[in-house]
């Protein structure tokens, strides 16, 4: 019973070594460097909110200074003549002031421009942690389909050297010919090529999500493969128009687009607001003693609340240039945000259509395969029988690798199809990857 129980042991170990998309992902949100960097991002762009407030808030300030003066005076002595009169003595000032913007436009303009640019933040940290979810799956599927390559091209080159030692032995007794060696040794061959290509493939597959979850590298053992019955997802909503609909409204590319030309609009306000006067309430409470020759020995305390006025009258032409140069920048944004949109709608549409098309591709590769299989069957019974000749069986054998290797990529392309239209309608969540992740199963390797 000892030796049962250590081998269920083990394949349970296995099972539970064995990573999920959605564990990727979880490890991802802890060890990515891109997306702690955009953790960072967005909290140093949230403050421009409170930056831009700042401007529109009382602004208190404090002055104070005190200093030894050495000075010389020439007063009139009251007779026609002056004297005289040196001076040494200490001097001080204390003062307090209060300033509340009444009529500020620039200020204004910053704090929109602040919230602007914070909204900005938080819609690209958004479509960063989205983007997050796409990268793991894609380096994830990457990463299997190598390694359904590397099977098959091992399947081929085992099948590949029988038909090679079969028509060696056949042409050592005078039944085969020189061409049907030379066929098997060179489909073997180009399955060798395959082979090391599919594993350079999976190496930098393996490192990426390594560089995800901050490791060198993951061994393909540590990732679930796709279940052999994996179906097709009901795709909700099943109009296109409804997609289109949440992509304007939720995409989060487009939407930091949008606040990105909010930014650009106000930056605008706030150049025109040179032209603008400023309005300003005041209060001063003052100390001073000896505070020029004038208040030598004396001791003023002054409070003082009043309006403070400026009206900018000319600046060289320099407000207008600025104005027009954050016209023009803005105008650029307008474009920015036209290009993205038209960008992310025929992005949105070609997943679309690969979801649908994706259903019947895997349906027809399924029969495929099946036909497939029954064909490299048929011609070694066909060869046998004097009916075909090496060459077929050779085709039928490469017919067959190709179809499993097309299936396997429809299989992937069409999680990433489901992913994708997810995330450029703006709406791909953790529990969607989640929905991916019961399509992996148990390792079986």
């Amino acid at each position: 019973m000892k030796p049962v129980l250590m081998a269920l042991l083990l394949v349970c170990s296995s099972a539970q070594a064995a990573m999920g998309p959605f564990d990727v992902y979880e490890q991802a949100l802890r060890n990515d460097p891109v997306f702690l960097g955009a953790i960072k991002e967005r909290d140093a762009g949230l403050e421009n909110r409170l930056i831009g407030r700042a401007g529109l808030l009382p602004r208190l300030s404090y002055s104070y200074n005190k200093g030894r003066n050495n000075s010389q005076a020439t007063l009139p002595d009251g007779r026609g003549a002056s004297y005289r009169d040196d001076r040494n003595y200490n001097s001080y000032g204390s003062t307090f002031t209060l300033q509340q913007p009444l009529f500020d436009y620039e200020a204004y303009a910053n704090y929109r421009k602040g919230v602007a640019e914070a909204l900005f933040a938080d819609e690209n940290f958004r479509d960063k942690s989205q983007a997050l979810l796409v990268r793991v799956l894609t380096y994830y599927t990457q990463a299997l389909f190598a390694q359904d390559q590397i099977d098959i091209a091992r399947a081929k080159k085992k099948a590949f050297e029988q038909q090679f030692q079969q028509n060696q032995h056949l042409f050592k007794q005078g039944e085969g010919t020189r061409t049907d060696i030379l066929e098997a040794e060179s489909r073997y061959e180009l399955a060798t090529a395959e082979e090391i290509q599919a594993l350079d493939e999976q190496d930098a597959s393996l490192r990426e999500l390594g560089a995800l979850i901050g490791m060198p590298s993951v061994n393909i053992t540590d990732l679930a493969p796709l279940n052999a019955g994996f179906a097709t997802f009901t795709l909700t909503p099943a109009s296109y128009d409804t997609w289109h609909e949440l992509a304007i409204t939720n995409n989060p590319t487009l939407a930091s687009q949008r606040q990105s030309l909010e930014v650009a609009r106000y930056e605008v306000e706030r150049n025109r607001a040179g032209h603008l006067p400023r309005v300003t309430a005041y209060a001063t409470s003052r100390q001073q003693e000896s505070d020029t020759g004038n208040t030598y020995n004396q001791r003023y305390d002054t409070n003082t609340i009043g309006i403070e006025l400026s009206m900018p009258l000319y600046a060289g032409g320099g407000v207008s240039a600025s104005t027009r140069q954050a016209s023009r920048a803005m105008e650029q944004a307008e474009y920015e945000l036209e290009g993205k949109t038209r960008e992310t709608l025929i992005e949105l549409r070609r997943q679309f259509s690969a979801c649908l098309s994706g259903v019947s591709k895997l349906r027809a590769y399924q029969k495929a395969l099946v036909s497939a299989e029954a064909l490299v069957v048929s011609t070694q019974q066909s060869i046998l029988g004097g009916e075909r000749v090496n060459l077929d069986a050779l085709n039928a054998e490469q017919q067959l690798y190709s179809t499993r290797r097309d299936l396997a990529q429809a299989r992937y392309d069409y999680l990433m199809a489901w992913t994708k239209l997810h995330y450029y309608a703006g709406n791909l969540r953790d529990t969607d990857l989640a929905k991916v992740d019961e399509a992996f199963g148990p390792m079986t390797r």
